[in-house]
């Protein structure tokens, strides 16, 4: 008889059910995870990493992220913020005032995220340039990250 890895602590199903039903297992999520897929399924969404990016300038109400986020709607804009809120990178912040005024931040663990948005950028810079594209982004980027054509007008 083979056992499957879901059953080799307790030998069978039904010794399972009983040790869960006794309180003698606990519920503890010992999965194995791989970082790469936990980060995309974190990021992913179709404008987490943009959102993520442009509030590293510092908080923002939804108002401004809905004019820089550029294609996004605003329900599209609200699930995706929500999301990143429930993941802990993101915090919504809702002031006591009338009218009602809401800015989202960086959570610590949101701003954590910020050598692989640079990563992103420079390695995004890179392929631009190799087809032929103009490298342009609205949010300044990072020190030290600046393009060519960026660090040409800057001297002029």
């Amino acid at each position: 008889m083979t056992l499957n890895a879901k059953n080799d602590k307790y030998g069978c199903p039904v010794c399972e059910k009983i040790a869960r039903e006794e309180g003698l297992m606990n519920d503890v999520d010992d999965t194995p995870y791989c970082p790469v897929e936990k980060t995309l399924s974190l990021i992913g969404g179709k404008y987490k990493a943009l959102i993520l990016w442009r509030l590293m300038e510092g908080p923002m109400r939804f108002s401004q992220l809905a004019r820089i986020v550029t294609g996004a709607t605003p329900r599209t804009l609200t699930r995706q913020l929500r999301e990143l809120e429930d993941d802990h990178l993101v915090h919504r912040h809702v002031y006591a005032e009338v009218p009602v005024r809401v800015e989202y931040s960086l959570t610590p663990q949101g701003e954590s995220i910020y050598p692989i948005l640079a990563s992103m950028y420079r390695w995004g810079s890179g392929y631009l340039k190799a087809h032929g594209k103009k490298v342009g982004c609205a949010m300044k980027p990072p020190a030290g990250m600046e393009t060519e054509e960026e660090d040409e007008a800057a001297a002029a």
